[in-house]
C-alpha cells in the first residue's frame, strides 16, 4: 500500500507539472521558456477580394522570412504566422477572428477589405490583441478602437487625391459608381464626390450595384446618358474588369478611374484592351523606391515571387503587408513582451522607414502619410504617372 501511495503521488506530481507547462505555452504568445510568438494573418484568400488578400499575404510571408526571430530579454523567439481566410465576408470574418483569438496570437495583420476589418475589430479589442491593417482604408476601421492600427493612407485622403487629379487634368463632370453595402466602395465614392464638388466639379450621376453583380449595362447606360467625362468606380478586383469592359462595349469614352484595389494585373488580363487608359491611386511603385529599405525589398521580393511561381511585378498591397509586419516586429522588440496589451502600447511610439515610406501612427492609430502614387495602364501594363499630396 505504501509503495502504491508513493507511485500515485509521483504520477500526480508529473501530471501537475505537465499541465502547468501546457498552460504556460498556451498563453498569449507563450510564457517564460517558450521560444515561439504567434502573429495572426487575417486576410481573404478566397471570395471577392481573394486576389488582393493573397498579395498581402505574400508580403507578410516574405517579411516573416527576412525577420524570422525577435529577441525578448535573453530569449530568441521564432515568429510563427497563423493564417486564416476571412473569405471576403463579414460573417466569416468574425469566425476567422475568433479562430485567431483561440490560437492565442499576440498580434494580428490585416485585412484587405475594410468591411471585414471593421467586422472583426471589436473581437481584437475585447481580447486586447493589437491589429495592424495593411490596406484597409475606410476611417471606421480604427475609429473608437485603440487596438487597431494601419500602415496605409485613408479614403478621405485617397478620394481627395483622385478628385484633385481629375480637376487638374480638365475633367469637370463626373459619374460615381459604387457597390451597395461595401464600406470601401461606398466610402471612397463619397469622399471623391465631396472633394470633387468642393473643387468646382459637377457630379452628374450616382449609381450603385449589388454584391456579385455581373451585368452592369443598365447602370452604365444611365451613366452614358449623363455624358460624364470621368467615371469614378471604386470596386473589387473581381468587379472592375466587368465594369471597364462593359463600359467600353457601350461606347463610353470617359476616363474610368478608381482607387488602390484596381492595381492588380488580373484586371488588365480580364479587361484586355479596354483597360488601356484607366487611372488609379495606390501606395507604392517599384520604379520609385522611397528609401534603402524599399530598394532592398524590391530586389529580395522579386526573387521570392519568382521562387513561388508568381509574377515579379510588385503590387502595392504586398509592400504594405511587409510594412505592417515590420511595424508589429518593431513593437514586439520595443515592448520586450509577448502580451498584446504591451505590444499595443509600444505601437503608439513605433517609427520606421518602411517600403512605402516613413511609418508612424497618430492618436487614432492611423499612419501619418501624405503621399500617393497615380498610375495608368499603357501597353497592357501599369505605368507610373506622378506622385501627389494634399
Amino acid at each position: 500500500m505504501k509503495l502504491k501511495r508513493i507511485v500515485s503521488l509521483g504520477l500526480a506530481a508529473v501530471m501537475a507539472a505537465s499541465l502547468t507547462a501546457c498552460g504556460a505555452s498556451a498563453g498569449n504568445g507563450g510564457a517564460a521558456g517558450s521560444k515561439t510568438i504567434k502573429i495572426g494573418v487575417f486576410e481573404p484568400t478566397t471570395g471577392e477580394n481573394g486576389g488582393g488578400g493573397f498579395q498581402e499575404v505574400l508580403g507578410i510571408r516574405y517579411a516573416n522570412e527576412t525577420h524570422k526571430t525577435v529577441k525578448i530579454g535573453n530569449d530568441e523567439y521564432t515568429i510563427e504566422l497563423v493564417e486564416v481566410d476571412n473569405k471576403s465576408d463579414k460573417t466569416e470574418a468574425v469566425n476567422a477572428a475568433n479562430k485567431l483569438m483561440g490560437a492565442k496570437v499576440s498580434g494580428v495583420l490585416g485585412s484587405y477589405g475594410s468591411g471585414v476589418s471593421i467586422a472583426a475589430g471589436q473581437i481584437f479589442a475585447d481580447a486586447k490583441v493589437p491589429a495592424i491593417g495593411c490596406s484597409c482604408t475606410n476611417p471606421q476601421v480604427t475609429q473608437g478602437n485603440e487596438y487597431y492600427f494601419r500602415v496605409c493612407f485613408l479614403d478621405p485622403f485617397q478620394g481627395t487625391i483622385m478628385a484633385n487629379y481629375a480637376v487638374q487634368n480638365g475633367y469637370k463632370n463626373a459619374a460615381i459608381l459604387t457597390q451597395l453595402g461595401d464600406d470601401y466602395s461606398s466610402g471612397l465614392g463619397s469622399f471623391f464626390k465631396n472633394a470633387f464638388s468642393d473643387l468646382g466639379g459637377q457630379v452628374v450621376d450616382e449609381e450603385q450595384f449589388q454584391t456579385n453583380q455581373t451585368d452592369f449595362k443598365a447602370v452604365l447606360t444611365n451613366i452614358k446618358a449623363k455624358n460624364p467625362d470621368i467615371i469614378f468606380a471604386p470596386s473589387s478586383i473581381t468587379t472592375a474588369p466587368l465594369i471597364i469592359k462593359q463600359a467600353r462595349e457601350l461606347g463610353i469614352n470617359a476616363l474610368i478611374a478608381a482607387g488602390d484595389t484596381w492595381e492588380n494585373s488580373t484586371i488588365i488580363e480580364n479587361a484586355g484592351e479596354s483597360a488601356e487608359g484607366i487611372v488609379l491611386s495606390t501606395f507604392f511603385d517599384e520604379a520609385e523606391p522611397a528609401n534603402d529599405e524599399a530598394k532592398s525589398f524590391i530586389t529580395g521580393f522579386k526573387e521570392y515571387l519568382k521562387k513561388n511561381n508568381q509574377s515579379d511585378v510588385i503590387p502595392a498591397v504586398s509592400a504594405l503587408g511587409y510594412d505592417a509586419y515590420l511595424a508589429m516586429y518593431k513593437a514586439i522588440e520595443k515592448a520586450q513582451s509577448t502580451k498584446g496589451e504591451d505590444i499595443k502600447n509600444a505601437l503608439k511610439d513605433v517609427t520606421l522607414d518602411g517600403v512605402t515610406g516613413s511609418v508612424s501612427f497618430d492618436e487614432q492609430g492611423d499612419a501619418k502619410k501624405d503621399m500617393a502614387f497615380i498610375k495608368t495602364v499603357e501597353g497592357g501594363k501599369f505605368k507610373f504617372l506622378t506622385t501627389t499630396t494634399v
